[in-house]
Order: structure tokens, then sequence, then C-alpha cells
């Protein structure tokens, strides 16, 4: 099936600054975006509208000096294309075009700069810095590593199931049978219900998500009510 092609990582290999960064200094400047985005049109609408638009431009800055392509970057909107043509058209009903304008703008910048953050950062680096965030949680029970294998896990199975989802359509209209709920659906099922098979067996083979055994309590023999030397 074509979702096992979608199984790649995000990250586009590369040299660049960005590249190079550390992964807790672009974290927090994808925190400062978010929050320069959302806090600015607290201000005043043209505050909010002059500084979502500038933060666009040096986040679509920051894809140039990364080495990303137009496409991706284009990917990225595109996929919430829809979505942001719907709030636009409201928030210009409600509030104008320059309201409109800031929303989508800030909605833009925090997308493309959450793109250049996975592009440049390995999967195996992004799920190391996650559970070092969640490791200070170790305390309430919380298990960092567990944490980091479910992310790992929902990052691939994503992009399988949309690929079967596409598999499915391109097959069912291949046969004349697009209008057919169930030989869209069906396949996609089986196919989803056999890669999570696969999955578990592969991790139960590696003990891969099993709780750490706890460790053994010594044992007290006893030899004709005394203890053994």
């Amino acid at each position: 099936m074509r979702g096992h092609a979608f199984m790649v990582a995000g990250y586009v290999p590369g040299a660049s600054l960005i590249h190079r960064t550390p992964l807790a200094l672009k974290a927090a400047l994808l925190f400062a975006v978010a929050v320069l985005c959302l806090a600015s049109p607290l201000i005043s609408v043209m505050v909010g509208a002059l500084t979502t638009t500038a933060t666009v431009v040096l986040v679509v800055a920051a894809h140039c000096v990364a080495g990303l392509s137009w496409q991706r970057m284009w990917r990225a909107v595109r996929m919430m294309l829809i979505f942001l043509v719907l709030i636009a058209a409201y928030q210009w009903w409600q509030h104008g075009a320059l309201t409109a304008w800031q929303v989508i703008a800030a909605i833009v910048a925090t997308v493309l700069a959450s793109n250049v953050l996975t592009a440049t950062t390995p999967v195996d680096e992004l799920l190391d810095g996650l559970a070092a965030l969640v490791r200070p949680l170790q305390r309430f029970g919380a298990d960092p590593e567990r944490f980091s294998l479910t992310v790992a896990l929902m990052l691939r199975s994503i992009p399988f199931v949309i690929g079967a989802f596409a598999d499915v359509r391109d097959a069912a209209r291949a046969r004349g049978l697009e209008r057919n709920l169930l030989a869209r659906s069906l396949p996609v099922v089986i196919a989803t219900v056999g890669y999570a098979r696969a999955t578990g067996e592969a991790l139960a083979a590696r003990g891969l998500g099993d709780p750490e055994p706890k460790d053994a309590e010594p044992k007290n023999l006893e030899h004709d009510g005394g203890s053994l030397p």
C-alpha cells in the first residue's frame, strides 16, 4: 500500500544554521512566535496585523535559510486552506479585513514555524526532547520513555492511515466504486488493524513499552527457625 510510503519523517537533512541550532532554542523561538501572534492584537488591531505580518516574513525567511522547498511550505498551508478561508470570511464579516488578515497571518506563522522545527530536527532528537520535557513529572507517575514511544507510534501511524485512505480511494475509483462506502472503508480498517497488530508484535518482540520489572525482594531463608549465614 502507498500508506507505507507515507511512513517517513518530516526531517530534511541539511547543514544550515537552523539545522545546527539546539532543539531547546528552536522550541523557545516557536513558543515566542505563538505568544507574539496571540498577544500583539491585545494592544491594537493595527499592531497585531503589523506584528503577525512581520512574523510571517521572518518565518518564510527561516524556511529559505534552512534550505526548505517552497513546495513543502505550500503543502503545510494547503492542508488547512479551506479552514483558513472560512475563518477569514467570518472574521472579515464580524470585525473587518484587518482583523481577518491578522488572524490568518497568526495561524500561518505558527504553522510554518512548527514546520521549520520539525523539518530541521531529527525525529529521535524531537522524541528525546519530549522525554526530557516530561521527565520532571516522573514524581507524579509519568513515564517519559513510554510517552516518547507513544508519540513516535502516533507519528508513524497517522501517515500510514492517510496513505491507506488514498490507496483505497484510488482503487475504488478505478473499479467504479467511489460511491460505495463499504468498498472505501473496509479495506482501510483491515489495513489499519493489520498494521496495528504488526506494530504490537514488533514492540513485544523487542520488549519495548513493557513496565520496568520491580527489583526482587531479598528472600529471608530460614533453617530450623534461624536464618542461614
